[in-house]
């Protein structure tokens, strides 16, 4: 059983197997390397003989690590129950923050949680227990805050069944977003097969002062890359800027890579780290990273000519950066805060902000909570209160306890916020609104990561805002959008004007160091024999897994087509989250969320669409799916640009599956979602010519032929049969390699895992 602890003795031979693979690569390659490149490469399974072919090989990695939140770690341990194994071969954690809904405070909100998953958590806890997996309960923090504090470690490469793991990128870990079936690979003691990513740099120059913060980096590299500008590449940060950014601060420029649709970001190690390493109680790991530091860096002809190493360079200036908000809807609409009023007027978003929220994954660090408790400070000296609700949401115990014995809990408190509970929250759409109905038009300002229709409070007229901490406390003040931070002013005591200061530089790690926790962290038992994991039969949370049937062989032949999504189609459009977080662990219950936000491409219509064997129009997309499966049948859905952009959630590609998805064709595909789809047996294809997807009618039936000679890089024919006896032959890519074809013909990726042993 492996070790769930980040030992100095452990980490001591990961480098040294690391330094083996980097001299490998460095006589294969025979060229300086780039940090992504030293962890990425310098962690393949083969590295004598492994294809290296940026953007076209699919190699095998043996990553270090892997860990899971509550919500995806449902089905992953569902679905490595079914494979048949006795205990994972890394270390595995589970953390147990996405079930856990925002209302009341910290208190009652726990309360209610622990009452209302008290199944879902028991399931978690003997699971882990059985299989040899750290569990940390409900309460101990959010799983990206907590991997930082304990387990994260220069060098190292780890897998998470959520999109944010990059975080782990700002102690300078290759850690990358999975879903589950990915992780029960690794957990099995199987390699991880991913797409070799190209690389992009960005370059930063220059110091952050003032209001400026890390989150500001990020939201500028979302508004240059843009949401699909990172898909199958590694976003890796470079130069004399990045020693200016805290460990902490980097993590939340690496967290929001995900935005991006990048399979990493990385930062290179420094003193910064060090420092970070050793206030966590790891000034050993901190002391091996210091002597194997020209490992953990790119080669000095990196940055001396980076257009040589990377396929796109960005430069960041940090000393002429300005604050930044993104919104709403999507993180890569930016402007600079004196720019936010215009735009209020221009497309008449809601001037007056229903809430303001800081925390969450992307900014609860000490260093993040003092600054946005600077700005509280100076309006409690004025007698200024928030004039909106405002959240806070710490990012772990460890953050909790030291802030509360530091006094930023008390300065929010003091104009009138409300700290919740450590867990995800209102970021992932756990937030119960009492102050807005469905369909009403609001805007709401957070320091969260992701911004879709939603996503937040499960309302689509929402119009969520993003932004640093301190800017959003500054918002809070004012209870308007059109407020300029940088130059009006706030309404204190009586009616007096003053004008905000940009917050003092906040410490890195606390003066007097945390306040240390390992509350709710429950280690394996030494003797799992006796540990029994139970899933009660009549259960609404949890559901064993059958497996997925095999293929038939034959051609896919006249099926419907259920649904064409215009637009923005991303996993929390196919599989929402919020209220449908409860039923993560089963599988069919789940699935009747399938599509719910889905633009209907023929009505703009979200969530239904025409039965073709009815007539019937305005069904829900998963109750005609389900008619269909009882005929027999199996049916495709036609995506939009970027499709599957967002989570990780795996749901959004087993429900389909599961209800008789064969395909989905459109014009691209976000990477993790298309492995999740590749994973399920579900094809997967790309319109060789997107202008084909105009193509597409809403009566259509579908064929694709070809299947019994799918090979790497061949082409497929899909027609598209018209009701008035037309049809459209176009042809369609993959990217399925070898092994991914035996996924599909196996029927799934876990059934050829569990004929392995």
């Amino acid at each position: 059983m492996p070790a769930i602890e980040t030992t100095p003795d452990w980490v001591r031979g990961v480098y040294a197997g690391l330094e083996r693979n980097v001299e490998a690569i460095r006589c294969r390659l025979d060229r300086p390397l780039t940090y992504a490149e030293k962890i990425f490469l310098g962690h393949l399974a083969d590295p004598e003989n492994e294809a290296l072919d940026p953007g076209e090989s699919y190699v095998a990695l043996r990553p270090d690590r892997v860990a899971m939140q509550d919500a995806t770690a449902q089905m992953a341990l569902l679905q490595f129950m079914l494979a048949g194994k006795d205990v994972t071969e890394v270390p595995t954690t589970v953390h147990c923050d996405h079930l856990i809904q925002a209302h009341a405070g910290a208190r009652p909100d726990m309360e209610a949680a622990t009452r209302t998953n008290r199944e879902v958590y028991d399931f978690l806890r003997s699971a882990s227990a059985r299989y040899g997996i750290g569990f940390w309960g409900p309460g101990a923090g959010i799983i990206h805050q907590v991997v930082l504090e304990k387990y994260a470690f220069p060098g190292g490469m780890m897998l998470g069944t959520d999109s944010h793991t990059p975080n782990a990128g700002g102690l300078g870990m290759f850690a990358c977003g999975v879903g589950g079936a990915d992780a029960v690979d690794v957990m099995a003691g199987f390699p991880w097969e991913v797409l070799y990513p190209r690389l992009v740099g960005v370059h930063l120059t220059g110091e952050l002062s003032g209001w400026t913060a890390p989150k500001d980096v990020i939201l500028k590299v979302c508004e240059i890359l843009t949401v699909k500008g990172g898909t199958n590449r590694v976003i890796e940060y470079f130069g004399p800027g990045t020693q200016s950014i805290s460990a902490t601060g980097k993590g939340t420029i690496t967290n929001m890579g995900a935005e991006l649709g990048a399979t990493t970001s990385i930062f290179p190690y420094d003193e910064r780290m060090a420092l970070y390493l050793t206030a966590t109680k790891r000034e050993k790991l901190a002391e091996l990273a210091s002597a194997r530091a020209d490992l953990l860096r790119a080669d000095p002809e990196v940055e001396a000519d980076p257009e040589r190493f990377f396929d796109e360079v960005v430069e960041i200036d940090l000393s002429r950066l300005e604050p930044q908000v993104v919104g709403p809807h999507t993180p890569d609409l930016g402007r600079s805060v004196s720019r936010l009023g215009a735009d209020v007027a221009e497309h008449g978003y809601p001037d007056r902000l229903s809430s303001a929220l800081i925390g969450s994954c992307t900014n609860s660090s000490y260093e993040d909570l003092e600054r946005a408790a600077d700005v509280a400070r100076q309006a409690r000296k004025h007698g200024a209160r928030a004039r909106t609700p405002l959240w806070v949401t710490p990012g772990s115990e460890q953050i909790h306890r030291t802030i509360q014995r530091d006094g930023q809990m008390g300065d929010f408190e003091a104009i009138g916020a409300v700290v919740l509970a450590n867990a995800c929250g209102p970021c992932i759409g756990q937030w119960k609104r009492d102050d807005v109905q469905t369909g009403e038009e609001n805007s709401i300002i957070n320091s969260y990561n992701r911004n879709f229709r939603r996503r937040n409070d499960g309302n689509a007229a929402t119009n969520s805002f993003i932004a640093s901490p301190e800017i959003v406390v500054a918002y809070a003040l004012s209870g308007s959008l059109s407020f300029d931070p940088l130059h009006d002013e706030v309404e204190g005591e009586g009616g007096a004007k003053f004008r905000l200061v940009p917050p003092a530089p906040a410490p890195d790690v606390p003066r007097d160091g945390f306040v240390h926790s390992d509350e709710g962290y429950a280690a394996p038992p030494a003797d799992r024999s006796a540990v029994r994991v139970e899933v009660a039969a009549d259960s609404e949370r949890l559901q064993r897994l059958e497996p997925f049937g095999v293929w038939d062989g034959h051609d896919i032949q006249r099926v419907p087509m259920l649904l064409k999504a215009r637009g923005k189609c991303t996993t929390d459009h196919i599989s929402p989250a919020g209220p449908w977080l409860r039923f993560r662990g089963h599988l069919d219950r789940i699935s009747d969320n399938m599509f719910t936000g889905a633009v209907n491409a023929f009505t703009d219509k979200t969530g239904e669409g025409l039965d073709l064997l009815s007539g019937e129009r305005g069904v829900a997309f998963a109750a005609i799916a389900r008619r269909y499966a009882a005929e027999g049948l199996r049916w495709v859905v036609v995506g939009d640009e970027n499709y599957g952009e967002g989570s990780s959630r795996e749901h959004a590609a087993m429900s389909p599956r599961l209800l008789g998805c064969a395909a989905v064709i459109v014009r691209s595909f976000a990477r993790i979602h298309e492995s999740n789809l590749k994973k399920q047996g579900v094809l997967p294809l790309t319109f060789a010519d997107a202008a084909d997807f105009e193509k597409v009618r809403e009566t259509d039936r579908v064929s694709i032929t070809g299947l019994a000679d799918l090979a790497p890089g061949r082409e497929l024919e899909v027609v598209f049969h018209h009701d008035d006896e037309s049809e459209d032959a176009v042809r369609v890519r993959h990217s399925l390699n070898a092994d991914q074809i035996q996924w599909f013909r196996a029927g799934s990726a876990l059934n050829l895992l569990r004929n392995a042993g």
